[in-house]
């Protein structure tokens, strides 16, 4: 039966709707529920969630058992979930993973640490589009009291990582490494990582466009909000990098990223 169409007041009703939950912070479905092998129990197609996980299930989406919902083994597969038990403190689900995640996008991200409310929301960005390689890097520019922060702690980093995931329905966790000495890096490192690679620092003053649908691997460097200062730019040339800009704009460093990648691939 085909489906009918929606009134315009019913949809108006749901952007209302989405403005509400956005505003008073209930959270958003997520689009894949992310497994890990301790999940899993006796004949490995059974799983048990608790916590986070089976709460989202029980009070977001409002799923009962029957409900089928896509799942996702970390680090393997995609597919299905069918809930064979729920109760107020966990789930259970039979799952089926039959399909391959999404493809990664082939370049290496470069970041200047940013503050961590930026961090957050572009970890969690970067993530979801496919980026699978991030140096989060000193520059001059770079406040001495982001590197005390404790989201750059290692279970901290995976949690944004892996709300990253959920949003993409991808399931393969991205690299993330730190480098909080400029210098050495650049001269030590990031030749060996850019090798193969069109290398591209992002930088506002830049004249250069950022190239459009480049169909190769890229290695990208994106400063801090302020630029990255002349030596900076000198010693990522030396290393074989090209300045370009996204135009007159400056923007914020979770809107520049994405905007790059979008252009880039």
């Amino acid at each position: 039966m085909a489906a009918s169409r929606r009134a315009p007041n019913d949809i108006f009703g749901d952007l209302l709707a989405v403005r509400r939950m956005v505003r008073y912070g209930r959270a958003r479905p997520m689009n894949l529920v992310l497994l890990f092998a301790e999940d899993f129990q006796g004949d490995g197609e059974r799983v048990r969630l608790e916590g986070r996980r089976a709460r989202h299930v029980r009070e977001v989406h409002r799923a009962g058992v029957g409900a089928r919902l896509r799942v996702g083994l970390l680090d393997d597969r995609v597919g299905t979930g069918e809930i064979t038990a729920l109760t107020d403190t966990a789930l259970e689900m039979r799952v089926t993973l039959a399909i391959s995640p999404p493809a990664p996008l082939p370049v290496t991200l470069l970041l200047a640490l940013p503050r961590p409310k930026t961090l957050r929301k572009v970890l969690q960005a970067v993530t979801a589009m496919g980026v699978k390689r991030i140096v989060l890097m000193k520059t001059w520019r770079v406040e001495k009291s982001f590197w005390a922060s404790p989201l750059l702690a290692e279970a901290a980093l995976r949690e944004q990582l892996m709300l990253g995931l959920e949003q993409a329905g991808d399931t393969v966790l991205p690299s993330v490494t730190v480098r909080r000495r400029f210098k050495p890096f650049v001269e030590d490192e990031v030749s060996a990582l850019a090798a193969g690679t069109l290398a591209l620092l992002a930088h506002p003053g830049a004249t250069a466009m950022c190239p459009r649908d480049v169909g190769r691997p890229v290695t990208l460097a994106v400063g801090p909000e302020g630029g990255f200062i002349p030596y900076e730019i000198d010693a990522l040339r030396a290393q074989g990098f090209e300045a370009v800009s996204l135009g007159e704009r400056r923007l914020r460093v979770e809107h520049a990223v994405p905007a790059l990648l979008g252009r880039l691939f």
